[in-house]
C-alpha cells in the first residue's frame, strides 16, 4: 500500500484525521507500521546508559507509541459507531495484534528493571504530582499486567489476553446482530395509542425497505421505547419486550458459552497475577476499593430502594386494574401503566416535552451551559473531514482570550452499523503528542430520534438527559490541562469518571436552563413554566424503581465476577439466583439481561457497574453545592473546572473532590434528591 493516511503525516487542521481517505483495509499495515516504531522507541529506553529517570524511563515510554494509540483508538471508534462486516473482520486479526504488543511491553524484564528503579528511587527526583501519579499507575500498569511474573508464567498471562483481546468484540457484535435481526412490521390498524413520531419514524423505515403503507419497527432504542410506553396492543407490547430482553440469549447468536469463556480467563488471569478473582483485581484501582465495600454500598441502596419498588409496582398494578380491570400486571405492562398513571398524577405526558426539544436547539443549549459555565465556544467547522454524513465536527475557544481548546465531533442517529447507547470518547487525548502539549479531539455519539419527511429529530426527555451526560464526559475531556495523555480527561478512576458526566443532567430539571435551549419548534415559544413544573413534580415518580433496577444491575455484575466460574454451569440459571432477591414480577422464561449486558462483558465496567450509582452520590452532593450558590454560580464551576474537569487522573479522586467541595460527600444527597429518605 503505497500511502497509508494511518501513517502519512498528519496534515488536516490540528491534525485532525483524515477520515475521507481512511478505509478498513489501512488499520492492520498501519498497526504494524506503528507496533514496529513503537518497539525502536522502546529500545531506545532500554539502550540508554543513563541513570533511569523520570524523563528518560517513564516520559519515554508514554511518548513511545503516539501514532499507535491513535490508530488502536480510531479503530476502536469506528468498529462501535460505524463498523460493517469489513470492519468487524479486521478486528477480529488487529485485536490480537494489539495484545501481543502490550504484552511484549508490559512482560519485558529490562524495561521493567527501569521503570522500577525510578518507582524506587522516586524520592530521589523532585516529581510533580502528575508526574508521581504517572508513575506510580505505570509501576502499578506493569505489575498488574505481568512483570513480576515468572517465565512461564507470563505465557501464560499472554494467552490469556490474546483471547480475551478477541471476545469482547465478538459479544459486542452477535448484540449488535441480534438488536438488528428483529424487526415488527405492523399495518395502521396495529398503531393505536403510539405517538405521532413514532408512527412516522416507523413509516419513514418502512418506506426505505419498499413497503408503502406499512410501520416498521425494531430494537433500536428511538423504536423499541415509544412501542412498549405508548402501545395499546398489550400482544405487540410483548412481543418487543420479550424480543428486546432474549437478545443473544439462544441461537447461533447466543453469548451465554462467550461468558463462561470471559469469566473463566479473567479469574485466572488475576489470580496469575496473585487476586482472588477478576473484582479484587479491578477494584485495587478504585475508590470503592474492596467488593466487600461495593457490596455493602450497594447493600444499602437496595434495602431503600426495594422498599419503595414495592410501593411503586403495587401504584402502578392498582392502576392497570382500576383502568383496564388487568389481574395478571407482567414486566411489558410496567412502562405503559407507569407513563399512564403519570399522566393522571401529574397532567404530564413527556411527549408533550418532546416538541420543545428539537436536536439542534438542545445542542445549541449544552454548547450554551459551557459557555456560562466554563467561559468556552463551539463553532462549527464544515471542511474538516468526518467518518459519516451523520457527523458533525466543531472547533472549541475559550470566549475571554480566543485559546483554542480542541476538536469536538457529534454523531446523533442510529443505524444498523453502530451498536446501542451512548458514549463520549477521543480520537486524541489532551497532552503531549508529536512534539507538543496538544488538545484533544473529543466526540460522542448516540442513538437519537431521527428526522422524518416532516419533522426535526424531536428529542424525548431520556434523550435531553443524555445528551448532556455525554457532553459531561465531553467536557471532561475538553477542559483537560494536564502534561501526560495518560492522566487527563477521563483517565481517571472507573468510579469517579461518571461525576462529570452526571452532574450535567442536573441542569435538565431546571427552568434557567431549560429557557436557554427548549423552545416549541413551529412557533418558537420558550417552554412553559407549568409543564416545567409537572416534569419538575413528576421527577420523584418512580424512583424507587428506577434505583432498585441500578442496583440490581451492579449486584449482577459483581455475582459475576466474584463467583468461582467453574462452578457456573447454566447461564440462566447463575443470573436468576443472583437477582431474585430483586424480583418484584414474575420470572419471564427465555429472558436473561446478561447475555446483551455489553457494559460489563464488552466494555469498561466489569465489576464496575456499580460506579453509576457511586458517582450518583458525588453528582448529588456536587449539584447541591451549584444549587445553595446558583446554578450558573461562576465561582462555584471555576471550582468545578480547576478541581475536577481539568485534573483528569493527576491527583487521587476523593482529594479532587474534597478541594471542590470542601469536605468529603454526604452519601445521603442522593437519597434526598430520590425522595428515598
Amino acid at each position: 500500500m503505497s500511502q497509508n493516511p494511518l501513517i502519512e503525516p498528519l496534515k488536516n487542521f490540528d491534525k485532525a484525521l483524515p477520515f475521507d481517505q481512511i478505509t478498513a483495509d489501512h488499520f492492520i499495515p498501519a498497526v504494524e507500521h506503528w507496533v514496529i516504531d513503537a518497539k525502536k522507541n522502546i529500545q531506545h529506553i532500554l539502550d540508554n546508559p543513563n541513570t533511569p529517570t523520570f524523563e528518560n524511563v517513564i516520559f519515554a515510554l508514554e511518548k513511545s507509541s503516539e501514532r499507535l494509540d491513535q490508530a488502536s483508538l480510531t479503530f476502536g471508534n469506528l468498529e462501535v459507531a460505524n463498523g460493517d462486516e469489513k470492519i468487524h473482520e479486521v478486528g477480529k486479526k488487529l485485536y490480537p495484534l494489539l495484545a501481543s504488543f502490550s504484552s511484549d511491553i508490559t512482560l519485558n524484564s529490562a524495561l521493567f528493571e527501569k521503570i522500577k528503579y525510578v518507582y524506587d528511587h522516586k524520592k530521589d527526583f523532585s516529581l510533580t504530582v502528575e508526574e508521581s501519579r504517572l508513575l506510580d499507575k505505570t509501576y502499578l500498569s506493569f505489575t498488574r499486567n505481568g512483570a513480576l511474573l515468572d517465565a512461564t508464567k507470563k505465557d501464560a498471562l499472554r494467552k490469556i489476553d490474546q483471547e480475551l483481546s478477541t471476545l469482547g468484540p465478538q459479544f459486542s457484535e452477535h448484540v449488535l446482530k441480534a438488536t438488528n435481526a428483529f424487526e415488527m412490521v405492523l399495518e395502521a390498524s396495529d398503531l393505536d395509542g403510539l405517538p405521532e413520531s413514532a408512527i412516522e419514524a416507523a413509516r419513514d423505515l418502512a418506506m426505505s425497505k419498499g413497503m408503502q403503507g406499512k410501520y416498521i419497527f425494531n430494537l433500536q432504542i428511538p423504536s423499541y421505547l415509544p412501542l412498549v410506553t405508548y402501545s395499546k396492543r398489550r400482544d405487540l407490547r410483548e412481543k418487543a419486550f420479550r424480543a428486546y430482553n432474549s437478545r443473544a440469549v439462544e441461537g447461533p447468536l447466543s453469548n451465554q458459552d462467550l461468558i463462561k469463556k470471559i469469566l473463566k480467563l479473567k479469574r485466572e488471569r488475576a489470580q496469575l497475577l496473585g487476586f482472588k478473582d477478576h473484582a479484587d483485581f479491578v477494584l485495587q484501582e478504585r475508590m470503592a476499593q474492596t467488593s466487600t465495600q461495593v457490596t455493602s454500598f450497594l447493600k444499602r441502596l437496595q434495602d431503600v430502594s426495594f422498599v419503595a419498588a414495592e410501593k411503586d409496582l403495587k401504584e402502578v398494578s392498582d392502576f392497570a386494574y382500576e383502568m383496564d380491570k388487568l389481574n395478571d400486571f407482567r414486566s411489558w405492562d410496567f412502562a405503559y401503566y407507569s407513563e399512564k398513571l403519570k399522566e393522571k398524577k401529574y397532567s404530564f405526558n413527556e411527549e408533550d416535552l418532546r416538541p420543545y426539544f428539537k436536536l439542534e436547539n438542545v445542542v445549541n443549549g449544552v454548547f450554551e451551559h459551557a459557555r456560562k459555565l466554563y467561559g468556552i465556544v463551539f463553532k462549527e467547522n464544515t471542511q474538516l473531514p468526518v467518518y459519516h454524513p451523520d457527523v458533525k465536527s466543531y472547533e472549541i475557544y475559550r470566549e475571554d482570550n480566543q485559546a483554542y481548546l480542541g476538536l469536538f465531533y457529534t454523531d446523533f442517529f442510529p443505524r444498523q452499523t453502530k451498536k446501542g447507547g451512548a458514549w463520549m470518547t477521543l480520537f486524541r487525548e489532551q497532552g503531549y503528542f508529536d512534539g507538543d502539549v496538544r488538545r484533544p479531539h473529543v466526540s460522542i455519539v448516540c442513538n437519537f430520534t431521527k428526522p422524518t419527511a416532516t419533522k426535526p429529530s424531536l428529542l424525548t426527555y431520556d434523550e435531553v438527559r443524555t445528551l448532556f451526560h455525554e457532553f459531561g464526559h465531553a467536557l471532561h475531556g475538553i477542559l483537560s490541562d494536564c502534561r501526560h495523555r495518560s492522566m487527563s480527561g477521563p483517565n481517571v478512576y472507573w468510579d469517579f469518571v461518571e461525576l462529570p458526566s452526571q452532574i450535567m443532567e442536573n441542569w435538565v430539571n431546571e427552568k434557567e436552563s431549560l429557557d436557554l435551549y427548549a423552545r416549541h419548534y413551529e412557533t418558537n415559544d420558550l417552554i412553559p413554566k407549568d409543564l416545567v413544573d409537572k416534569l419538575v413534580r413528576s421527577q420523584k415518580y418512580l424512583a424507587g424503581w428506577a434505583s432498585l433496577r441500578q442496583v440490581q444491575l451492579g449486584t449482577l455484575d459483581m455475582a459475576w465476577h466474584t463467583a468461582d466460574p467453574g462452578t457456573i454451569t447454566d447461564v440462566q440459571k447463575f443470573e436468576d439466583n443472583a437477582v431474585s432477591v430483586f424480583r418484584l414480577l414474575p420470572k419471564i422464561d427465555g429472558m436473561n439481561t446478561s447475555c446483551s449486558f455489553s457494559h460489563i462483558f464488552a466494555g469498561g465496567y466489569s465489576a464496575g457497574y456499580y460506579s453509576y450509582k457511586w458517582a450518583e452520590v458525588l453528582d448529588a452532593d456536587a449539584f447541591e453545592y451549584f444549587k445553595e450558590k446558583g446554578i450558573f454560580n461562576k465561582e462555584v464551576a471555576a471550582r468545578f473546572r480547576d478541581n475536577v474537569l481539568s485534573k483528569g487522573g493527576s491527583e487521587h479522586p476523593m482529594e479532587l473532590y474534597k478541594k471542590f467541595r470542601g469536605r468529603e460527600p454526604d452519601a445521603n444527597a442522593l437519597l434526598r434528591r430520590d425522595g428515598l429518605i
